[in-house]
């Protein structure tokens, strides 16, 4: 039998829930189990609720649950904010169980409300205890722990003040959760040599552990797994940031944004690596400019002229910042300049919820800009997808010299899995194709040349003459508006969009899942995870659905997807916004209207859970068309 447990810590922005989390599950996977987490987190910098949860699995998994196995709280916050959540036990700080809901300051008024009103109209009061006596009412079991105690000790041991031993509090959760699931405490011990370079911090949460670790018994009982090959531990800025390095990028430049900055401080952290060599297959040393500028309109400049120089390019951002790079993104089309743009969706409009997870703009980056060019655009759906999709990127770009958009939500961005490294292997493969480009001097070059597949041959600047500017040209790049080149001109860039959709095979453009059935989902990004997953568990209950995903949205793959949906009997699309922009798509690309929609916009992730429920309550009530999931803190 599979195993899946879903385990949950939370506590106050900046309290060290990512760090605990992410020790805590370096662990677990050195026990042999795979495992896929996510970060939830507040917009401001410190004080409010932060939570992480994560799958534990001994297949890969590409999703979370909403029912919680171990909840993981040293806060007064976390218990409340997610004791509904718990399934089987709840760990918390058992000195805070005559807090009550009104004294939390930091949590926000519409969640505490509601709280409250389901503690009371169930005859409960709104301490701690009542929360908890309402968990346990449902079969979850209570582990009370005196974190306060364990610091003190702690911290006499090592002579150390109360207030630096404070900071493993969230350790002490994790190492709870440790022994509940069974695994060596070692394992507690080695991630956290990874994570501590500080020696005096490593000896200070292996104390705080060892004291808290034997507090329970193993209720899980989860036996080692040996582990064949290597896995590595990838979220989702990384996995992009790994795939550019690999593809050859030589310049990225960006402006900070959340959640798109990590993406460009890990470039920045190495930008200076080993790469594979395409003509030769040896390691060779390369760097990467990375380059934070004044704001995202130079970014996507800079990114632009950089491309023009012959190197690979790239900038990356989110939301706001998209939005200013339109008009840059607009003149590259213009200039056939091949630059990739990684675009980062979160919570809009404005600064909408700069930390929170929405796929709102499909629509905006496939029409980005104004006036008719080729724009590209590919969506990732796990960390896989976005490592070597970061090299298609770079790649299509290039070979079609046009921009290249590459969309990845905020779920994906911050959330983590453990992949073996054999997914991420490129060596002996040929993944560089930098199309037309060429190193010779060239004497009467036309940058623009008029060619039967719309892409002109090209050399970097310096090795001929020619003229960039945002006006309608000629084939040399010199300011025209006579209206026969305009019109063979207008034409020529957008052939490249038909050469790209006859080139592309529609099999890369999505990915299908599971056995052929008359229910399909169609979704893309990161939802593909939750939609795969509640397949494999529908189907262990007798449903049998198919998971279609577009990865690429221009060039549309029109011809399969309408020959893959054709004769189904339910189309159900799935995604996370209000208006269904991927199913508009569909619907003008390819002619297929889903027959019903589940959709998300309330910042947080879709889970396998509430698909799973989705799909159930459809095939119940197949006369709703539109289901709405409200799920998450």
């Amino acid at each position: 039998m599979t195993v899946k447990i879903t385990w949950m810590i939370g506590g106050a922005q900046g309290s060290g829930v990512d760090t605990s989390a992410s020790i805590f599950g370096n662990a677990v996977a050195r026990a042999g189990y795979y495992i896929y987490g996510n970060r939830e987190y507040h917009s401001n910098i410190k004080g409010r609720h932060s939570y992480f949860n994560l799958t534990i699995s001994d297949v890969k998994m590409h999703s979370l649950s909403d029912e919680v196995n171990i909840l993981a709280t040293f806060d007064a916050e976390t218990v409340f904010q997610h004791f509904m959540e718990a399934r089987d036990y709840i760990i918390y700080d058992k000195t805070l169980e005559g807090t009550k809901i009104s004294t939390v300051q930091s949590m926000e008024p519409e969640r505490a409300e509601k709280i409250e009103k389901l503690l009371t109209s169930n005859g409960y009061g709104t301490t701690i205890k009542d929360a908890l006596n309402y968990a346990s009412s449902k079969g979850v079991k209570l582990v009370p722990v005196d974190y306060g105690k364990i610091i003190s000790e702690v911290a006499t041991e090592l002579k150390l003040p109360t207030s630096v031993v404070e900071r493993a509090r969230n350790l002490i959760a994790s190492a709870v959760s440790l022994r509940l699931l069974g695994i060596k405490l070692d394992y507690l011990r080695a991630a956290l040599r990874v994570f501590f370079r500080n020696e005096l911090y490593v000896r200070m949460n292996e104390r705080a552990s060892e004291k808290s670790y034997d507090l329970v018994q193993s209720a899980y009982n989860l036996p080692e797994i040996p582990v064949n090959g290597h896995r590595v531990q990838l979220d989702g800025n990384t996995a992009v940031a790994l795939g550019k390095i690999a593809g050859g990028l030589r310049v990225q430049t960006y402006y900070p944004i959340t959640p798109a900055a990590d993406e460009s401080t890990f470039i920045e952290d190495n930008e200076v690596v080993d790469v594979l060599d395409p003509e030769t297959k040896e390691l060779k040393k390369a760097g990467v400019l990375v380059f934070q500028s004044e704001d995202e309109l130079s970014a996507v400049n800079m990114a632009i002229g950089a491309a023009l120089t012959g190197v690979r390019a790239a900038t990356a951002t989110s939301g706001p910042g998209f939005s200013l790079m339109a008009e840059g993104i607009g003149w590259a089309g213009m200039n056939e300049a091949p630059v990739v743009v990684t675009y980062y969706m979160r919570g809009a409009p404005s600064t909408g919820m700069p930390t929170r997870g929405q796929q709102g703009d499909l629509l905006f980056a496939v029409n980005v800009s104004h006036g008719e060019f080729p724009r590209i655009v590919i969506a990732s759906g796990d960390h896989v997808e976005a490592f070597w999709d970061a090299i298609w990127a770079l790649n299509l770009a290039e070979r079609y010299q046009t921009p290249v958009i590459h969309l990845v939500d905020k779920f994906l961005a911050n959330s983590y899995s453990i992949i073996d490294e054999s997914e991420l292997d490129y060596k002996g493969k040929k993944i560089i194709d930098r199309g037309k480009l060429m190193y010779k001097e060239v004497e009467d070059y036309k940058r623009f040349q008029f060619t039967d597949d719309g892409i002109s041959p090209r050399v970097p600047l310096g090795y001929a003459i020619m003229h960039y500017s945002g006006d309608e040209h000629n084939e040399y790049g010199i300011i025209t508006e006579e209206s026969e080149n305009r019109i063979k001109m207008y034409e020529k860039r957008l052939k490249k969009l038909e050469t790209a959709d006859r080139e592309i095979p529609e099999e890369q453009r999505l990915r299908v899942y599971g056995k052929d059935s008359d229910i399909a989902i169609v979704t893309w990004g990161s939802p593909k995870g939750p939609a795969i997953d509640a397949m494999d568990e529908l189907a262990s209950e007798g449903i049998n659905v198919q998971v279609i995903q577009v990865k690429m949205f221009n060039p549309y793959p029109r011809n399969l997807i309408r020959k893959l949906l054709e004769g189904k009997k339910m189309i159900i699309n799935l995604e996370a916004n209000y208006t269904a922009q991927a199913a508009q798509l569909m619907k003008l690309n390819a002619g297929v209207e889903p027959t019903h929609y589940v959709l998300k916009w309330n910042g947080r992730p879709i889970t396998r859970t509430e698909v799973k429920w989705a799909i159930k309550h459809i095939l119940s009530n197949s006369n709703e068309r539109r289901v709405v999931l409200n799920g998450g803190a």
